[in-house]
């Protein structure tokens, strides 16, 4: 493994693939597992339950979002183990969410 220093007000936000319309990532590490990104989700968002085969780390850096009928609001974080279903996920007014997929 190789040192990785990014500062992350030097990147633009991308279209996310795979996810609501609007939805916007900043990619630190990968495309595949593992995987370091900022996932900024906006006002109304709306994305079904799901699972990975990474566990999945969330930590709420602004704004709020609500699933498995919890509110993780900023300064949150959120431990998900691979293969089980979480979610739906819902925002009313977004948030900006760094986002950590290690593989089993």
């Amino acid at each position: 493994m190789r040192e990785i220093y990014i500062n992350n007000e030097d990147m633009e936000w991308e279209e996310a693939k795979g996810y609501p319309t609007g939805t916007k990532i900043k990619v630190f590490r990968g495309n595949d597992e593992p995987e370091t990104f900022l996932l900024k989700i906006q006002n109304d968002f709306q994305l079904g339950a799901h699972s990975h085969t990474a566990t999945e780390q969330h930590i709420v850096l602004e704004g709020e979002y609500i699933s498995n009928d919890k509110t993780f609001r900023k300064g949150s974080y959120r431990l998900i183990p691979a293969g089980i279903t979480h979610g739906p996920f819902t925002s009313e007014h977004g948030a900006i969410i760094l986002v950590i997929r290690d593989p089993q």
